[in-house]
């Protein structure tokens, strides 16, 4: 199979190779629809499923980036609210990179940089072992990496531009069995609550609420729409949204008896505006989470929730790049990591009519 260029692309589009060159690579210089053409169609024609040859030094091996006499590896997490270095849950997934580079006797290069123009200065391929990117990132960021032929690794977010290898916690499994502890305490009318529009993760975790409805013969009840779509997610201020849906459903007595929480941070926000209301938690409305973060386990009350191996995910990736580097002729994967109900006091059974 032939590989696809620039021209054929440039070709396909009528317009010049300059154009698509600049599109592609991120920079400035070029319009965003006129952007957005270049590279849905670069993605049609099969342009970024070519595997792009690594940057090799003279004897045929990666050239590594040397930090304090070890050799590093990028870490890219944009710097933004909801995910930083030390948030509850990607520090621990940081820190499950970090330990199992220094096991392997390398260095670690955090970047936070989210704009394409600054990153670039980071991106020197005769420099660069590999990359993990951590968490939501911009395709133009990723689409320079892979442009630079950089092998890199994905936790908890993937772009469907890009193919890469990437690692994500089980889901659609792991909610669907939160879903039927419920369903198997009594529980008939179920809410899901986020916005699968946020992540990857959300909307996976969504399909496997439906799944669990489905399969237990739930997904036709009605008054009940499954899912309350909140929006500020990432920022915590979907609680006045939160509390208008609340207190609309109460007036018409359409109350769910289980609120089924995308993350840990949306179920204290829920729980926080169901005891503002005098809404017992859980034997009004039982309240569930997902991640496991170390607050869950102190909240008014304990939180049930989804605990996702956090450090095992980072370790993971880490393994993983590592053997991307040495055999990048290999299919590329997506890795589904296992994970853990915890049980606590925030679920019960229904109350009784």
């Amino acid at each position: 199979m032939k590989r696809v260029t620039m021209q054929q692309i440039a070709d396909h589009l009528g317009v010049s190779k300059f154009v698509v060159s600049k599109a592609l690579s991120g920079k400035g210089g070029v319009n965003e629809h006129t952007k957005s053409r270049v590279i849905q169609a670069a993605s049609q024609l099969g342009y970024f499923a070519q595997k792009n040859a690594y940057i090799k030094n003279n004897e045929g091996e990666p050239n590594v980036v040397t930090t304090s006499g070890k050799q590093s590896v990028i870490v890219l997490m944009p710097n933004i609210r909801f995910q930083t270095k030390d948030s509850l849950y990607w520090g621990k997934i940081m820190e499950g990179i970090s330990r199992e580079l220094e096991q392997k006797g390398l260095g670690m290069v955090i970047v936070t940089e989210s704009r394409v123009d600054s990153f670039v200065h980071v991106l020197n391929p005769s420099g660069i072992f590999g990359m993990i990117g951590v968490g939501q990132i911009d395709s133009e960021l990723l689409l320079e990496t892979h442009r630079l032929g950089i092998p890199m690794v994905l936790v908890d977010h993937e772009d469907d531009l890009i193919p890469t290898d990437t690692v994500f916690v089980n889901n659609t499994d792991a909610i669907a069995r939160l879903c039927n502890h419920l369903i198997g305490l009594g529980h008939t009318r179920l809410q899901f609550v986020g916005d699968v529009r946020f992540s990857r993760s959300f909307q996976d975790r969504w399909i496997g609420f439906r799944k669990a409805l489905e399969q237990n013969g739930l997904e036709a009840l009605k008054p009940i729409d499954p899912m309350v779509t909140l929006d500020g997610v990432d920022s915590g201020e979907f609680a006045g949204e939160f509390e208008k849906w609340l207190a609309k459903m109460k007036e018409k007595g359409q109350l769910p008896t289980a609120l089924v929480c995308a993350n840990d941070s949306i179920a204290f926000g829920v729980m926080s505006t169901l005891q503002k209301h005098g809404i017992r938690v859980p034997e009004d409305i039982s309240v569930t989470g997902f991640d496991n973060i170390d607050a869950a386990d102190r909240s008014q009350p304990a939180l049930t929730t989804v605990h996702v191996p956090k450090e095992a995910m980072g370790e993971r990736s880490v393994k993983k790049l590592l053997e991307r580097i040495q055999h990048p002729e290999l299919t590329v994967e997506k890795i589904l990591v296992s994970a853990d109900i915890v049980y606590r006091d925030s679920t019960s059974g229904p109350r009784k009519q």
